[in-house]
C-alpha cells in the first residue's frame, strides 16, 4: 500500500506531496535510530550483564523465582541476558511495533521463546492479573529508558507507573541507581551559543557596534538541553569554577516520583569569574553496592580516561544559566538543579533555596524570539567576528553609495552591515512572523528601525511596491535558512534569487555570487559505529536487527547523506578534498540538471568509512566562506571542520564492519546530480579497485 506524504521542500521552498510506502515513517525512525550504536556500546552491555546476573542471584538466594520486567526492550538483548543469567521468566515490553516484531524474531532465533514474552505496548498500558499481560508482578525491573539528560525519554513517569502497578515493593532494579553530576564553568565559546554578542563593524565613519536588544540580554534562553560530545570541547575553551557536584540521585528499586523537584548543592568557587554554563552528565550503578558503574563523565572527570567509552546515544549536557553571574573564589554559593517529569534546568543562588523559600523555579522559556528562530550553532555563527569580518570585506568590494540592497536570509544581520557600510537603502525579507518580530527588536535597539525596511512575505510574492518602486542593485544572502538540514538545502537562496529576478536592476550584484559542492573521503575514529552491523552482541545473535536497519536504509531519504556536526566526530581524510558541482547565483536556476561524475584516488591508507560533503560560498571572486573543512588535513591529523555547521555524511556500507581490513579500495567513483525542478541532489559513491596494501 502506498500513501501520500506532504512536506515542505527545504531547497525550493514549495510544498510537495510524495508517494511513499505505508511504513515510510517506521523505516525513517529505524534508519535514524541509535540501536546499532547502543549494541556497539561494549561498556554498557557488559555492565548491564553484570548487574542482571547479580540481581538474579540475589532473588534466587532468597529462594524466590526470578520474574523479570524489561521495559523498553528494543532487540530483547537485556531480556536474553536475564534468562541466560537464570531468570525463570521475562516480560519484555516494547511500544514501537517494528522493534517489538524484531525482538520476537531475535528471541526465537536465540532459543528463548519459552522464557521471554514480548509485549507490544507502552508500559503504562501493561496489565497484571489472571487475564492480563503478566499473571503477577515482577520482582526484577530492568530498563534502558535513558537519554543524554537521563529523564528526557520519560523515564520518571515510566518508573513511577511500574512501581505502582507492575513490580513488587522493594524489587531488584537494574540499573539500581542513577546520579546526575554538574560542574559550573565560564566559557565564552559555549556562552556564544546562547546570547547575542556585540558585533563590531569598521566603517569609513569609525567603528559601529551592533548591540543586542535588552530583551535578548534578559531572556533566560531556550529551555531545552544542548547535548554534545563534550570530550571534543577543548579544556582551553572553558574555565572550571566548581568541583564536580553530585546534584541528585534516583533509586530505581523504590517508588519513583515524576513530580517537579529541585536539589541544591553548596560550593565554594575554585576561581573568580563569570558563571555562565553548567556541564552535566550522569552515572548509573547496576547494583546496590555501586561496584558495577557505567559513567557518562567526560575525560577530565574520569579516573582512567584511557578507558573512555565512545557513545553517541548518550552524550553530555550543556545547560545555560538564565543570566551570567559574577562569582568570587571562596565565596559560598548554591547550584540548584530543577526538574519536572521530562526536563532538567539549573540556576545559581547566593543562599540555599530552603533558606530563602525559593524551593521551585519554573522552567525557563524564551520570550525574546531569538532562541526560537536561531539554534545554538546559529548563535555561534552570528557571534563569530572573523566570519562577520569576511562578509564586511566582501560587502566593501561590491557596495556603492547608491546601492539598493535586498537581504534574503532568515534572521540575518547582513542588512545592518550593508547599511553601516554605506548602502543608500536596505530591505530585508523576513518570511516568518517570528523572524520579523526579532529583527524589528534588533533594528530598534540599534536605532535602525527607520533605516531598514522589513518585508514580511514570501519572496515570490514580492512586489515593486514593497521595494518602493526601486530596482535592487545588490542581492544579499549568507545564505542561511532555518528549514535547512543538509548543506545544499541553503540553495534555497538560488530559488529566491530566481523568484525576485524581475526586481533586480541592470548589472545587479548577487552576494554570494556562486556556491560549490565539495567532498572528501574519510576514516572516522568512532562515528562509523552508528551504521556498523553488530552481528553478535555479548554472545547473542542480533543479525535480524542488522537486516532490519539495512532494509530501512533502502528507503529513499535514508539512502542519502545525513547531517552531522563533524567537529564533534573526529576523522581524517583519505583523499584530497575535491569540488564536485558549482552553482552560479548570478543566473537564475537553470531548467536542466547539473551533473558531475568521475573518480578520486585515495592518497592515504585506512578504512574508507564514507564521503563528507559540504558547501562553499563564493562571496566575491576573492572571498569564500566554507561550511566544511577549514584547513587542509595532513597525514593522520584530524580534519578541522566549521564548528557552526553540519556537514553531510554518505556512509559506505562495505567498510562499516569493524572486521573489515585496513587499506582496501584505492579509488572512489562518483555520480552527483542536482535536479532543479525538485531541488534534490542525488548521489552515488562507489569504492573500487580493492587492494590489500598490508596496512
Amino acid at each position: 500500500m502506498r500513501v501520500f506524504c506532504g512536506r515542505a521542500n527545504p531547497t525550493t521552498g514549495s510544498m510537495e506531496w510524495l508517494e511513499e510506502d505505508e511504513h515510510y515513517d517506521y523505516n525513517q525512525e529505524i534508519a535514524r535510530s541509535s540501536y546499532a550504536d547502543m549494541l556497539h556500546d561494549k561498556d554498557r552491555n557488559i555492565k548491564y550483564y553484570q548487574g542482571i546476573r547479580a540481581a538474579v542471584s540475589r532473588v534466587k538466594d532468597r529462594g524466590q523465582k526470578a520474574l523479570v520486567l524489561d521495559i523498553g526492550t528494543g532487540t530483547g538483548l537485556l531480556s536474553m541476558m536475564a534468562v541466560t543469567a537464570g531468570a525463570d521468566f521475562c516480560y519484555a515490553v516494547e511500544v514501537f511495533k517494528p522493534m517489538a516484531d524484531a525482538a520476537v524474531k531475535i528471541v526465537e532465533k536465540n532459543g528463548f521463546s519459552d522464557k521471554i514474552k514480548v509485549i507490544n505496548k507502552h508500559s503504562t498500558e501493561v496489565t497484571v492479573g489472571p487475564d492480563g499481560d503478566m499473571p503477577c508482578r515482577a520482582n526484577i525491573l530492568i530498563t534502558e529508558l535513558f537519554d543524554t539528560e537521563l529523564i528526557g525519554e520519560g523515564a520518571l513517569p515510566s518508573y513511577e507507573h511500574a512501581h505502582s502497578h507492575l513490580v513488587q515493593e522493594n524489587c531488584e532494579a537494574v540499573p539500581h541507581r542513577a546520579t546526575v553530576y554538574a560542574q559550573l564553568v565560564e566559557s565564552r565559546r559555549m556562552w556564544s551559543w546562547n546570547k547575542l554578542f556585540p558585533i563590531r563593524v569598521q566603517t569609513s565613519h569609525g567603528e559601529q557596534v551592533i548591540i543586542p536588544p535588552l530583551e535578548l540580554e534578559r531572556c533566560p534562553g531556550a529551555p531545552s538541553v544542548y547535548d554534545i560530545q563534550l570530550n571534543q570541547v577543548s579544556p582551553t575553551d572553558f574555565t572550571v569554577l566548581s568541583d564536580v557536584l553530585p546534584m541528585f540521585s534516583v533509586d530505581f528499586s523504590k517508588q519513583v516520583s515524576s513530580s517537579a523537584a529541585c536539589y541544591s548543592r553548596q560550593f565554594e568557587p575554585l576561581a573568580s569569574g563569570r558563571a555562565q554554563v553548567v556541564l552535566s552528565w550522569w552515572d548509573i550503578e547496576m547494583d546496590p553496592e555501586g561496584k558495577i558503574k557505567c559513567t557518562m563523565a567526560p575525560f577530565w572527570a574520569q579516573s582512567d580516561p584511557k578507558e573512555l567509552q565512545w557513545r553517541d546515544h548518550w552524550m553530555q549536557c550543556v545547560y545555560f544559566l538564565p543570566q551570567e553571574e559574577p562569582v568570587i573564589q571562596g565565596s559560598t554559593l548554591c547550584l540548584v538543579a530543577h526538574h519536572d517529569d521530562y526536563c532538567v534546568w539549573y540556576s545559581l543562588q547566593r543562599t540555599s533555596p530552603e533558606k530563602n523559600g525559593s524551593i521551585h523555579q519554573g522552567r525557563p522559556v524564551c520570550d525574546c524570539q531569538a532562541h526560537l528562530l536561531w539554534n545554538r550553532p546559529r548563535f555561534g555563527e552570528i557571534n563569530d567576528q572573523d566570519r562577520t569580518d569576511q562578509y564586511i570585506q566582501a560587502l566593501r568590494m561590491v557596495l556603492k553609495s547608491d546601492s539598493v540592497c535586498l537581504c534574503v536570509s532568515d534572521g540575518s544581520l547582513l542588512s545592518m552591515l550593508a547599511y553601516h557600510l554605506g548602502a543608500e537603502q536596505v530591505f530585508t525579507i523576513e518570511s516568518s512572523a517570528a523572524s520579523h518580530r526579532l529583527m524589528k527588536k534588533i533594528f530598534k535597539a540599534n536605532h535602525l528601525e527607520d533605516k531598514i525596511n522589513i518585508i514580511e512575505k514570501r519572496p515570490e510574492l514580492l512586489t515593486s511596491a514593497d521595494l518602493e518602486g526601486k530596482k535592487v542593485s545588490l542581492l544579499l544572502g549568507e545564505p542561511f535558512f532555518t528549514t535547512s538540514l543538509l548543506p545544499w538545502h541553503n540553495l534555497f537562496f538560488w530559488y529566491v534569487r530566481t523568484a525576485v529576478d524581475q526586481h533586480l536592476g541592470p548589472g545587479a550584484v548577487v552576494l554570494p555570487q556562486a556556491a560549490s559542492l565539495h567532498a572528501v573521503v574519510v576514516e572516522f575514529r568512532d562515528l562509523w559505529r552508528i551504521r556498523s552491523p553488530c552481528g553478535d552482541c555479548e554472545g547473542f545473535d542480533v543479525h535480524i536487527m542488522d537486516d532490519m536497519i539495512k532494509r530501512a536504509l533502502d528507503f529513499k531519504e535514508s539512502k542519502e547523506a545525513e547531517p552531522h556536526p563533524l567537529w564533534e566526530y573526529p576523522c581524517h581524510s583519505l583523499s584530497e578534498p575535491w569540488q564536485i558541482l558549482t552553482f552560479d547565483f548570478r543566473q537564475p536556476v537553470p531548467p536542466q540538471p547539473v551533473r558531475a561524475e568521475g573518480s578520486i584516488e585515495l592518497r592515504r591508507p585506512g578504512r574508507s568509512h564514507g564521503v563528507v560533503l559540504w558547501m562553499e560560498y563564493h562571496l566575491t571572486q576573492d572571498s569564500t566562506v566554507s561550511t566544511g573543512i577549514l584547513k587542509p588535513a595532513e597525514n593522520k591529523e584530524d580534519c578541522c571542520w566549521n564548528p557552526h555547521c553540519k556537514q553531510a555524511v554518505y556512509f559506505f556500507s562495505s567498510t562499516l564492519d569493524p572486521r573489515a581490513p585496513l587499506g582496501g579500495s584505492r579509488t572512489v567513483s562518483y555520480a552527483v546530480e542536482f535536479h532543479p525542478h525538485t531541488g534534490d541532489i542525488t548521489m552515488d559513491f562507489t569504492l573500487s579497485d580493492a587492494l590489500d596494501d598490508g596496512h
